[in-house]
């Protein structure tokens, strides 16, 4: 046997070697993803969707109580304007203890200064929905305007419950064939207690335009 033979010999079992080592590294590499099939689907899932966050809905702006016309002294201001209700105490850092969103009732009360003059627990609004913390401070045309809230936390627009007309038919139409007037201004259970812990007889409210 000559020294070409050999050497023939000896290049491919060197060969045959390389291939069986490779063969035997990529079966090793198929066991591991069989047995971590998570690892691909993690590698690809950190991409632009695994990096996404949840939005979260702003929080509402409360405007800040307006510089001029608000009157002074402890007081409840309102802004016909706005539908915001703000509760000052000068005596207080910052005076603006409160301030809060409210729903009208179907008309509004004229700008004005005006005392607290009635308060009643509970009761039953324009709407026939049950309310507590009534605080009135105008009346204007037959109107009685005062703040509340409703006991089922509902903050729409109060509405006079319908009334049985002449013909027994439900109506929400008052006499003289007018729809009729509310002065409710509701807000929420919670702001309803704040502003009747503040708001005692003879109180000042500021409406503002």
């Amino acid at each position: 046997m000559g020294p070409g033979v050999v050497v023939t010999g000896l290049t491919l079992g060197a060969l045959a070697v390389v291939s069986l080592l490779a063969f035997q590294a990529n079966g090793a590499q198929d066991r591991a993803v069989a047995a971590n099939p998570g690892t691909s689907t993690a590698a690809s899932s950190s991409g632009p969707a695994a990096s996404a966050t949840p939005t979260s809905t702003p929080t509402p702006t409360v405007p800040p109580l307006p510089a001029a016309g608000t009157g002074t002294g402890l007081r409840v201001v309102y802004s016909v304007g706005t539908h915001y209700v703000w509760l000052v105490d000068p005596k207080k850092t910052p005076q603006v203890v409160a301030a809060f969103p409210v729903t009208p009732g179907t008309v509004e009360p004229a700008p004005g200064s005006y005392p607290v003059y009635s308060r009643t627990p509970s009761g039953t609004g324009t709407d026939g929905k049950q309310i507590e913390h009534v605080v009135r401070f105008a009346q204007q045309n037959g109107v009685v305007f005062g703040f509340s809230a409703a006991t089922d936390g509902a903050t729409g627009t109060p509405t006079a419950a319908p009334t049985a007309s002449a013909s027994g038919t439900p109506s929400a139409i008052g006499g003289g064939g007018t729809k009729a007037k509310t002065g409710g201004i509701r807000s929420s259970r919670a702001d309803g207690q704040l502003l009747w812990d503040f708001a005692p007889k003879d109180t000042k409210v500021v409406v503002i335009a």
